[in-house]
C-alpha cells in the first residue's frame, strides 16, 4: 500500500478512537481507552502543564486534516471547537506549550478555514471564530509577560492571569530560552490577522531582551535565564532541549515577516554554532562564556530539527552529515529516545532539498516502526524506554500536529495536497501561517519600540549575510554528492543493539577489566581495551576519549565485556560529576604578585577541604624532588613547611599526597604535564584518590593545568622566594595581606560545568623572568637554587628544577626586567582586577 494512502486511513483511525475514547479531554490514553484529564490522573509534573481542559489535541490537529484533504472531518472539528472548548479554566498551563499547541492550533485552523472559505466551496459559514478565540487566548497569556524584562514568566492560570501564590502563578524567578524565544511567529500572526499591535510588540521585546543579553563574545545564549535580572541561569549553550527553537523562530520570523533584523540575529548565532557547537555529525553544548569548554559530551534528540533549519538556511551538508547519524541511532534503537516528530521533520526537509530517495527509505523505516512498536489498539503510545520498547499511556497532541504532517509531506506528491505549502511557513508544532502576513499592515510603534542590533563596532557588511533562498539543484549537481557525505558516518553507530553477554564458563578467558580500575598508562589495561574493541584517543587537552568499536574486538564475548566497561565509565563519570567540588584559587601573594595573579585549580576529592578553612593555606613553594612525587622525596629539608610542586603523571594523585606529606609539606600543586593544556580549553577536574582510604591525607593539595602552572614556575624561577595562598576563592588584596575573611558558602557543581579562571593572554609575558637574575629574598633555597648565587649567574640546573628539562630547553625568554617595570604591575592590577570580578561571578553560577 502507497505510504500516502495508509497515512491516510491511520488518520481516520486515529480521529474516531480519539472521539470515542478521550473526547473532550486533551489528549487519549491510548494503553487503556481513555481521555486524559487533568487532575483526574496522576500528575506527571511540568508534562501536565500543556493540558489545559480545552480538548488540545483536537485544536493541536486542526490544520493536519486539510492539509491530509479531510475537509469534512475539519469542519465538523471546527464545529467541535467552537461549540465545546471553553477557555477561561481557573488552570495553570505552561505559556510556552499552550502558545505553540492552542494559539498555534487555532491560527492554523483559521488559515485553513480561510483558505477553504475564499477557496468558495467549503466553510462558507465561518466568520472568523477560530481567530476570535484565538484572540482571546492570546489576552489569557499577555499578563505573563508584565516582567521588567519582558521576558514572560513560565506559567499562567488562564482565568485569573499572573497575581502571585493565590493564583499558583507570579512566584517563579526563570524560564527556558526557547520558552521566551519561541512567541514571535504565534503572536506576529495574531497581531497582523487581527491589527491589534500588542502581541507582537510583546513578543519583539521578549526576543530584544534575549538578543541584549547574549554572551558578546561567543554571540551564544545560554539554556535558562532569570525573566526579573536578566541573568543567565544556566549558562551552557547547544541547538537541543531548552533553545531549540529559539534558533527556529528567528529565522523563520525573518520568513513569515520579512524583518531583516530577525535574519541578521540569525546568522550571528549561526556562526557560532557552527564554530563552537558544531563537531560534525555531532551537535555538542559549550560553556557561553568558554565556548571551547564543552558542558557535555552526549546529544538530546530534540535537536534532531537542526538539520532541518539547516537546509532552510541552505547549508546542507552538515545538515546531511547530523542526519544520518542519528538515522543510525534509529536503526539501532527503531526510534530516537524521547521525541521522533523533530527527526521526520529534517528527512522531509532533506529529502525536498536533494531529491535522493535515500531519505524515504528513512521515512518508511519510521513508518514500519511506530507501527511495530508503537501502535495499540486505541492508537499509538509513547516509547518508555527504547532499549526495552516499553511502553507508556501517552499518545502527545503534537503526535497528529507535527508527526502525521511531516510524515504525509514526505511521501506526498503535488497532486496529494489541497494547496501550495510553499505559501505557508511552519511553526515549530508545525502549525501553518501564511506568507502572506508580512503584508498584513501593523503598528509603527512596534519599530519605535525596537532595540539597535548591532552596535557600530559590531556591524557586518552584507557578504555574511545570506539574503535569498538557495538553489538546492546548484547544490546538489552530483546525485552522488549527499550518498558520499553518508558513507565515512555509517560506522558511527552500531547497526545493531547490544544483547547480554553470552555466558562466560569459569575460569575462560580474562575476566573483563572494571572501569574503575582503569588506568590510562598501564599497558596491560590498553591491550585489555584493545581486545573489547574500545581505543583510547588523547585530545589536545590533556583528556581521553574512550571508542568501542564492537566489531574490533577479538571475540563476540570480548566485544559484550566492552559494552559493559564503556556503560560503567559514563556511570562512574556521571557519579563522578555529581560530587564535584566548586575550583578552587592558587592566589601569588609575595612581591610584586601581592595577590593581583590567580590561577583557577581543580580540587582532589581528599585532604583539607578549602571550602571550610576561613584563611586557607599560605606558603612557599619549592620543587619536590623528584619532580612526579611518585617515591620519597629526597629535598625533604626544603620541602618542609613549604607548598610542594609536583608534576602530574606515573602514580596516583593520592601518592604523591602522601609522600610529600611525609616530607613535611603543608600543601601540594599538581602541574599539568601536557603542554599546551589550559583552563580555557579544559575543564576542570577533581582529583580522585587511589581506591584506598585517604584519611590519612590531611594536606590540600591543588591541580594546574600546564598554562596556568607555567605562570607559577616562571615566578618561581624568576623571583625564587614565591609565596601563594591556597584557598576556595580569590581574596582581596587586604585579604591576601592580612587575615582572610570567611568564605562565601555556595553548591558544588558538575565536572563539565566548573567554572574557571585564567590570567589575560598578555600577562604570562609580564610574570615570565628576564635574563636578569633576581637575588633570593629568603634563606630557604634548595641547593639548586643557591648554585646561582654562589657561581654569580643562572644555571641550567635552576630551569631542571622549575619544570621538565625538556620544556625548559624549548622555551623562549623573552626580553625586559619586570621588578623594574611599573607599567608591567599597572597592568597586571589592571587584569587582576578584572579577574577577580570574573571568579566571583562563576562562583555565583550555578551551571
Amino acid at each position: 500500500m502507497p505510504p500516502v494512502l495508509f497515512l491516510l486511513m491511520l488518520l481516520g483511525a486515529l480521529c474516531g478512537h480519539g472521539l470515542d475514547h478521550a473526547y473532550p479531554a486533551d489528549e487519549l490514553m491510548p494503553l487503556t481507552c481513555r481521555g486524559r484529564v487533568r487532575g483526574l490522573e496522576p500528575s506527571r509534573g511540568d508534562i501536565d502543564d500543556a493540558l489545559g481542559k480545552f480538548s488540545l489535541t483536537l485544536i493541536d490537529s486542526l490544520d493536519t486534516l486539510v492539509l491530509l484533504n479531510k475537509t469534512t472531518e475539519f469542519e465538523a472539528a471546527v464545529r467541535r471547537v467552537l461549540s465545546d472548548v471553553r477557555l477561561d479554566n481557573d488552570i495553570v498551563v505552561s505559556v510556552f506549550e499552550t502558545n505553540i499547541r492552542v494559539l498555534g492550533g487555532l491560527l492554523g485552523g483559521h488559515s485553513m478555514a480561510v483558505m477553504l472559505r475564499d477557496g468558495g466551496q467549503h466553510m462558507q459559514w465561518y466568520q472568523d471564530e477560530l481567530l476570535h478565540m484565538a484572540k482571546d487566548m492570546g489576552l489569557r497569556l499577555l499578563p505573563a509577560f508584565n516582567t521588567s524584562s519582558g521576558l514572560p514568566y513560565p506559567r499562567v492560570n488562564l482565568k485569573y492571569g499572573v497575581r502571585g501564590p493565590e493564583t499558583r502563578t507570579g512566584t517563579e524567578t526563570e524560564t527556558c530560552t526557547a520558552c521566551a524565544g519561541t512567541i514571535i511567529l504565534e503572536f506576529a500572526a495574531l497581531s497582523r490577522f487581527t491589527g491589534d499591535p500588542v502581541f507582537e510588540a510583546h513578543a519583539r521585546r521578549a526576543l530584544d531582551f534575549l538578543w541584549e543579553k547574549r554572551q558578546r563574545n561567543s554571540n551564544l545564549v545560554g539554556t535558562t535565564i532569570n525573566i526579573h535580572s536578566g541573568e543567565w541561569v544556566r549558562r551552557d549553550s547547544g541547538v537541543g532541549a531548552g533553545i531549540d527553537s529559539y534558533y527556529e523562530y528567528l529565522l523563520k520570523a525573518y520568513v513569515l515577516l520579512g524583518d531583516d533584523q530577525f535574519l541578521q540575529r540569525f546568522n550571528i548565532h549561526y556562526a557560532s554554532i557552527m564554530k563552537y557547537i558544531s563537531q560534525p555529525p555531532l551537535l555538542l553544548d559549550v560553556h557561553i562564556h568558554k565556548p571551547l569548554l564543552p558542558a557535555r559530551t552526549w546529544m538530546d534528540s530534540l535537536l534532531a530539527f537542526f538539520p532541518g533549519l539547516q537546509v532552510l538556511k541552505g547549508d546542507i551538508r552538515p545538515a546531511i552529515e547530523t542526519h544520518e547519524m542519528l538515522y543510525q541511532v534509529t536503526k539501532k534503537h527503531n526510534f530516537l529516545p524521547e521525541v521522533t516528530c523533530h527527526y521526520i521533520r529534517c528527512t522531509k526537509m532533506i529529502y525536498k532539498a536533494t531529491g535522493d530517495p535515500y531519505y524515504l527509505e528513512a521515512g518508511r523505516t519510521i513508518l514500519d516502526n511506530l507501527n511495530r512498536f508503537a501502535r495499540v489498539p486505541c492508537g499509538f503510545a509513547a516509547m518508555k524506554d527504547v532499549r526495552t520498547g516499553s511502553h507508556e499511556d501517552r499518545m502527545d497532541s503534537f503526535f497528529l500536529a507535527e508527526m502525521f504532517k511531516y510524515l504525509f509531506l514526505l511521501f506526498a506528491e503535488a497532486d496529494d495536497l489541497p494547496f501550495d505549502i510553499e505559501d505557508y511557513v511552519f511553526t515549530t508544532e508545525a502549525h501553518l501561517l501564511p506568507l502572506s502576513l508580512s503584508m498584513a499592515p501593523h503598528s509603527s510603534a512596534i519599530l519605535s519600540n525596537r532595540t539597535t542590533i548591532l552596535q557600530p563596532e559590531e556591524e557586518l557588511d552584507d557578504s555574511n549575510f545570506d539574503w535569498t533562498c538557495p538553489n538546492t539543484r546548484l547544490l546538489f549537481p552530483d546525485p552522488a554528492f549527499p550518498r558520499n557525505l553518508r558513507e565515512p558516518i555509517r560506522s558511527v553507530v552500531d547497526k545493531s543493539c547490544p544483547r547480554p553477554a553470552p555466558y562466560r564458563e569459569p575460569g575462560m578467558g580474562r575476566p573483563p577489566l572494571r572501569a574503575q580500575d582503569f588506568m590510562a598508562n598501564n599497558p596491560e589495561h590498553l591491550e585489555l581495551l584493545r581486545r573489547m574493541g574500545v581505543s583510547l584517543i588523547h585530545l589536545k587537552d590533556g583528556r581521553v576519549q574512550l571508542v568501542q568499536h564492537a566489531t574490533q574486538a577479538v571475540s563476540a564475548v570480548a566485544a559484550e565485556d566492552g559494552v559493559r566497561f564503556m556503560q560503567e565509565m559514563m556511570e562512574l563519570s556521571s557519579q563522578q560529576q555529581k560530587e564535584q567540588l566548586p575550583p578552587r584559587a592558587i592566589q601569588i601573594v609575595s612581591h610584586p604578585f601581592f595577590g593581583r595573579v590567580v590561577l583557577t585549580a581543580g580540587p582532589a576529592q581528599f585532604g583539607t577541604d578549602l571550602s571550610k578553612s576561613s584563611t586557607g593555606v599560605r606558603g612557599f613553594v619549592t620543587v619536590a624532588e623528584p619532580y612526579t612525587g611518585c617515591t620519597e622525596i629526597t629535598n625533604a629539608e626544603y620541602v618542609q613547611g613549604h607548598i610542594a610542586l609536583l608534576q602530574r603523571g606515573q602514580c596516583m594523585f593520592a601518592e604523591k599526597a602522601r609522600n610529600i606529606q611525609k616530607a613535611g609539606a603543608i600543601g601540594g600543586i599538581v602541574i599539568d604535564d601536557n603542554e599546551g593544556s589550559s583552563s580555557d580549553t579544559a575543564p576542570l577536574f577533581q582529583m580522585a584518590g587511589d581506591g584506598r582510604n585517604t584519611d590519612d591525607v590531611t594536606l590540600p593539595l591543588l591541580f594546574l593545568f600546564h598554562k596556568e602552572g607555567n605562570i607559577l614556575l616562571e615566578a618561581l624561577k624568576e623571583y625564587r622566594e614565591v609565596e601563594v595562598l591556597l584557598s576556595d576563592k580569590a581574596r582581596d588584596r587586604g585579604g591576601c595581606l592580612t587575615e582572610a575573611t570567611t568564605p562565601t558558602s555556595f553548591e558544588p557543581t558538575g565536572q563539565s560545568q566548573m567554572s574557571t579562571l585564567e590570567l589575560d593572554e598578555t600577562v604570562p609575558e609580564e610574570v615570565t623572568p628576564s635574563q636578569e637574575e633576581v637575588s633570593p629574598a629568603g634563606e630557604d633555597t634548595s641547593p639548586a637554587e643557591k648554585a646561582p648565587e654562589e657561581e654569580g649567574g643562572p644555571t641550567d640546573g635552576k630551569a631542571d628544577l622549575t619544570q621538565p628539562k625538556e620544556d625548559s630547553e624549548r622555551r623562549e625568554e623573552p626580553e625586559g626586567d619586570v621588578d623594574s617595570s611599573s607599567q608591567s604591575v599597572d597592568e597586571l592590577l589592571a587584569d587582576w582586577r578584572e579577574d577577580l570580578e570574573a571568579f566571583k561571578q562563576m562562583e555565583k553560577d550555578e551551571l
